[in-house]
């Protein structure tokens, strides 16, 4: 993947978009005619304040800003986890979701039961995993962190299937050096990182993610290079990590730091209309700029020659067709 072409776009943060939308809002497009515009599209996204719900929001602006339905929403939700079973049960029309969660979902022998259903529309961007300590813990290496404990993301969200990862690959769920992992969303992990109940917190997503930030420059963080565990991670459980740099300076002044990667991906069901997949597939490629969040610093995979390496989850076959159409 590292060899793939991307890009990047660096800027001022955008403003927390004030949401207050249900998560029960289903999707009604498998419905439509063959080219009817569906009334409403759902974007599953994740937590306040990450990149999921950030992208999610900027494509559901899109879909309804240039026609794909009349009105599309993004949906706040636990995370990657959460969003694949909304999009197979149907309660979503589109998913955000890591890969390697993605892959567990679609494998033969995991859940849902209907998720062979479960089709992509690109790989869209990078997400990192942030392995984060307070400045004046003390915490320099891995092997600091045996026996301290970690908040290891939202119940539902893919953070936690990846943190489970790397702290099996690192050797901290063992006897004697076993991890407490506790399930704390984004912005409680960072308040319990603030008041001293967690010494750790191990976070999936873009760079900069807003309120690490903030936090980094209201009491000092520190992000741990966690590299290292890519070969044994991959052995234990599959090609989906890749070594990536957080940049210097995403974090206050934090230096650039090296960690481990994991592909975002855009999912839906196989049976949503193949004109709002062909539809969506070129909103991706042609106005990807409308798309990345104006403060990222982190990959994005917006380009036909990046989105179709889906990490062995089949693309719908609109997309697929609709890929040759804009690559040759």
């Amino acid at each position: 993947m590292a060899d793939l072409p991307v890009m990047s776009r660096r800027g001022a943060l955008k403003a927390a978009v004030a949401l207050g939308l249900s998560s029960g809002l289903f999707a009604s497009i498998t419905a439509c005619t063959p080219e009817e515009r569906p009334q409403v599209l759902s974007v599953s996204g994740g937590e306040s304040g990450g990149f999921y719900l950030e992208f999610a929001t900027l494509l559901a602006g899109l879909l309804q800003r240039e026609g794909v339905a009349n009105s599309a929403r993004p949906l706040t939700t636990g995370g990657s986890l959460e969003n694949i079973q909304r999009v197979v049960s149907g309660e979503a029309t589109f998913a955000i979701a890591l890969a390697d969660a993605a892959a567990q979902a679609a494998a033969p022998t995991g859940k849902p039961a209907q998720a062979g259903d479960l089709v992509a529309l690109g790989k869209v961007y990078q997400n990192y995993v942030h392995c984060i300590v307070r400045e004046d813990s003390g915490i320099r290496t891995l092997a600091d962190l045996a026996g301290k404990t970690a908040g290891v993301g939202e119940v539902g969200s893919g953070t936690t299937l990846t943190a489970g990862r790397i702290i099996r690959a690192a050797g901290l769920s063992v006897s004697g050096r076993a991890m407490t992992q506790v399930n704390l969303g984004l912005n409680q992990a960072l308040a319990s990182l603030q008041d001293g109940s967690i010494d750790v917190m191990i976070q999936s997503g873009g760079v900069p993610t807003a309120p690490i930030a903030a936090a980094a420059n209201d009491f000092g963080l520190r992000l741990l290079d966690i590299s290292e565990l890519i070969p044994a991670t991959r052995a234990q459980s599959g090609f989906f990590y890749d070594r990536v740099l957080i940049p210097a300076n995403s974090y206050g002044n934090a230096p650039a730091v090296w960690t481990v990667g994991v592909a975002n991906l855009l999912l839906c069901r196989r049976d949503l209309a193949d004109h709002v997949v062909r539809q969506t597939v070129e909103l991706l490629v042609n106005q990807a700029a409308d798309l990345v969040p104006t403060s990222s610093t982190g990959v994005q995979f917006l380009s036909p020659e990046t989105l179709i390496n889906t990490a062995g989850i089949p693309l719908h076959p609109a997309a697929e067709a609709a890929y040759r159409t804009l690559h040759g």
